[in-house]
């Protein structure tokens, strides 16, 4: 694979760099890029350190202990940091619904702070790494995460083009830490599973797909921007089908906070969106954002409107995973 160039010599720090993506996007950026470091910031230092042994030690990797909460740590943390990846989060639903303002602490507090210390300190880029549950939440994370995308666009108008602040917006990941493929894959007889909804239906990503998103945002973002990506949807009953093919199936009911199908594009914000050949790229809809940025007017000339009243929705998505497409990639993420 060709080295990504725009990497070179750069010093990119990742938040929240010891969960899921983080460790394997640090692995990617490691082995296809010619960065002069990557900086790992986390809280928690025995994942620093399986993920140290898990690398190889690489020299240009440097760990930083530390919290979003805490915005004088991110400030030290940054200098001399070109890109900022800041994917540090708290994800778990129902943990979340229990636990309220600690969501808010550190999915809205944290991600001001990130804005903060990224124009304190200079910082070029810097990409939010967000989710579908986003886009017309029904839950806690799925607000403080629209919250989080709401500051880092707004955060461009205070930077005068110094620093650039984007999003990418994506649905579940395949194998995951914590997610229902990594619990099934993990687990060795699955004798019933519980389902919610028999016609529940997500969109899907795998971690590589997820890289080059994020990679794509971080080399065409002008700032302001939700890059979408087009991907999959698949039932969750087929899903259950491909991963644990003999365990019968116990309906539970949908959960509190909990949606029948999840959106990563709305009716609104379709009017401001551009398509193009491997994703969606929602515009600023503020003058002051838009600032008129190069690449704003490239994915212009480059892509095409969606119709009046498009929704992106996984329900009604043209494109869709089988059930042995699903099972033969599960099966690629079983290391993970």
């Amino acid at each position: 694979m060709n080295k990504i160039d725009f990497l070179k010599n750069k010093t990119v720090l990742i938040t929240g760099g010891t969960g899921s993506f983080g460790k394997n996007f640090s692995q990617y950026l490691l082995l296809n890029s010619e960065i002069k470091k990557l900086i790992i910031f986390s809280r928690d230092e025995f994942k620093q350190s399986q993920m140290r042994t898990l690398l190889s030690d690489d020299e240009r990797l440097r760990f930083f202990i530390g919290d979003v909460r805490d915005l004088p740590r991110l400030e030290r943390a940054f200098s001399g940091v070109d890109i900022v990846v800041h994917a540090a989060a708290l994800k778990q639903i129902p943990a979340l619904e229990y636990n309220p303002f600690e969501a808010v602490k550190t999915n809205i507090f944290g991600s001001q702070n990130v804005i903060d210390a990224a124009i304190d300190r200079g910082v070029k880029k810097v990409v939010l790494i967000s989710t579908d549950k986003a886009a017309q939440p029904s839950n806690l994370y799925g607000s403080t995460k629209l919250c989080a995308e709401k500051l880092f666009i707004s955060g461009n108008s205070y930077t005068s083009g110094k620093t650039l602040f984007s999003c990418v917006r994506y649905g579940n990941v395949v194998g995951s830490r914590g997610s229902i493929v990594e619990i099934l894959l993990k687990a060795k007889n699955h004798n019933s599973v519980n389902i919610t909804h028999e016609e529940m239906t997500r969109f899907w990503i795998n971690l590589d797909q997820s890289f080059k998103l994020v990679l794509f945002a971080l080399e065409a973002m002008s700032g302001g921007e939700i890059f979408v990506p087009k991907i999959p949807s698949m039932k969750i009953v087929d899903l259950f089908k491909a991963v644990a093919p003999k365990a019968k199936h116990k309906i539970t009911g949908i959960r509190p906070g909990e949606k029948l199908h999840e959106v990563l594009i709305t009716k609104e914000e379709a009017r401001h969106t551009i398509e193009l050949e491997d994703y969606f790229v929602i515009l600023p809809e503020h003058e002051e954002v838009f600032n008129g940025g190069v690449n704003h007017v490239k994915i212009l000339a480059s892509g095409k409107k969606l119709p009046r009243d498009f929704i992106y929705s996984s329900d009604t998505n043209t494109v869709w995973l089988s059930k042995g497409e699903f099972g033969r990639m599960a099966k690629t993420i079983q290391s993970l």
